[in-house]
């Protein structure tokens, strides 16, 4: 155990973190949600599945990590979108082409 009168920290001195103000268009890119439009695009397109599902994983981590929202959610819902009808195509929509069932 230490005593308090070795403890070199200043309580007094402490101050709360505030983030610096970054301006919208010097944001990271959202690389989760970009990934999310090509995957829903692909799941959409191509009707795979595993794609469908990536996208929407991804969807769920970009609204997660979103820093602003007028811009990325605009993204989100778009693949979104295409996530959910990847999804409704693949499990309810005709059989794929030249598959066997």
């Amino acid at each position: 155990m230490s005593s308090h009168t070795n403890d070199p920290r200043q309580p007094s001195a402490a101050r709360p973190y505030v983030a610096p103000q970054i301006a919208p268009q010097d944001l990271p890119i959202d690389y989760a949600g970009f990934i999310a439009v090509i995957f829903g695009v692909a799941g959409v397109m191509f009707r795979y599945k595993l794609s469908s599902w990536l996208a929407l994983i991804f969807c769920a981590q970009s609204v997660a990590n979103m820093r602003n929202v007028e811009n990325d959610l605009k993204q989100v819902m778009m693949a979104m979108m295409f996530s959910l009808m990847g999804l409704i195509t693949n499990y309810f929509g005709p059989p794929r082409p030249g598959k066997q069932s």
